[in-house]
């Protein structure tokens, strides 16, 4: 799969269908999904950034990239210390593909390690690429591999990958993420809601290639799932940029500062109570805003600066709503300007959001 990426940053085991599939406006797309057709089928035009919303992504990387880097150190040490130089890094594409480029120059410049990173494909309902997986495991042992993806929104791709390695027993369905809000894992950078710029865009932050696809017609029975090359955002091309700007902030403290970070974080999430399953969690907040809502199904509920992001960026939302200890925070600055360019309602939350800044909801078509 042709990508913007350095071959050495990334091995991207993707199908190249450039040409072959025609990308749909976002209302066309959206009235497809809710008529029952899955979304891994059809591709979103992508959206092409105002320069007004340019300069609130410009904002959210001058302002965000040493919190990202941090949660980039305290993710990678964690993973280093589990499996060391057998770590073979697995990004899911392609929101992980920058974050995992980034846990491996992290973890070069630290220990001096070259760690193998792939990215592979995995599709809500559809399952994970298992021609893919059967590529990685020739070369690996199963329990070298670790995936990682870029943050939690309610735990819908963590639960399609726990679901997926079943067919796996040996490889670890544990994913490592910066950032996650929904407290459903230890294994991440941070459990703040934070704001990773890459989440701000789409392609031309994550190589040029686009969403994952997958449809019988094109995608054949022995294919890595699809992607399609956006040659003609050469020019616009961020993935670089980005890689470089979170780069310059990483911090390489001594062992002894890694081992006390590393204490007072586990120690932060077990007395929060992230592995419990009584837990106010992720899971319970998209819960309490479909009762306050009237939202029969959750797939319309998408908590999280990452996940409120990308409805805007490729949905037809309905609203976005707010927590109110997070109503005046910069971080959330683009998602403010992308509502009003699309005229949608930016309000405070009806309930409390928990550990979440923001959610996006989707419209259902059905009630227009």
């Amino acid at each position: 799969m042709r990508s913007s990426y350095a071959p050495e940053d990334v091995t991207i085991l993707l199908k190249d269908i450039t040409g072959q599939i025609e990308p749909l406006p976002a209302s066309e797309r959206e009235r497809r999904i809710q008529s029952g057709t899955h979304y891994c089928e059809m591709l979103p035009l992508e959206y092409k950034p105002s320069e007004a919303y340019m300069e609130a992504y410009r904002s959210a990387e001058a302002h965000y990239a040493a919190a990202t880097a941090e949660a980039v150190g305290i993710l990678a040490e964690k993973l280093y210390r589990k499996k060391g130089d057998s770590l073979v890094l697995v990004s899911l594409a392609r929101a992980g593909i920058p974050i995992g480029i980034l846990l491996r120059r992290y973890l070069k410049k630290r220990y001096g390690v070259n760690i193998p990173h792939y990215a592979i494909s995995i599709i809500r309902g559809r399952g994970i690429d298992k021609n893919a997986m059967h590529v990685i495991l020739e070369k690996y042992a199963p329990e070298q591999l670790q995936f990682v993806d870029g943050w939690i929104g309610k735990g819908a791709i963590l639960s399609q990958l726990k679901e997926a390695l079943a067919d796996y027993p040996d490889v670890n369905p544990e994913l490592g993420v910066l950032s996650d809000p929904a407290g459903l894992t230890t294994l991440c950078g941070t459990h703040e809601d934070i704001l990773i710029p890459s989440s701000c865009l789409n392609a031309v932050v994550t190589g040029l290639i686009s969403r994952t696809f997958l449809r019988p017609d094109l995608i054949g029975a022995d294919d890595f799932h699809g992607a399609v090359y956006y040659r003609e955002l050469e020019d616009d091309d961020l993935s670089e940029s980005f890689l470089q700007s979170i780069e310059k902030k990483f911090h390489f403290p001594e062992s002894e500062e890694v081992d006390s970070v590393l204490e007072e974080e586990n120690a932060q999430a077990q007395s929060a109570g992230w592995d419990s399953p009584v837990c106010r969690n992720g899971r319970a907040v998209v819960k309490e805003i479909a009762e306050a809502y009237g939202i029969s199904d959750i797939n319309f509920i998408k908590p999280g600066i990452g996940e409120a992001t990308r409805v805007l960026l490729r949905r037809i939302p309905w609203k976005i709503v707010v927590n109110r200890n997070s109503a005046g925070a910069d971080e959330l600055e683009h998602i403010h300007r992308l509502a009003e360019e699309k005229g949608v309602p930016y309000e405070i939350s009806r309930v409390d959001l928990g550990s979440y800044k923001v959610c996006g909801l989707i419209k259902n078509l059905a009630d227009v």
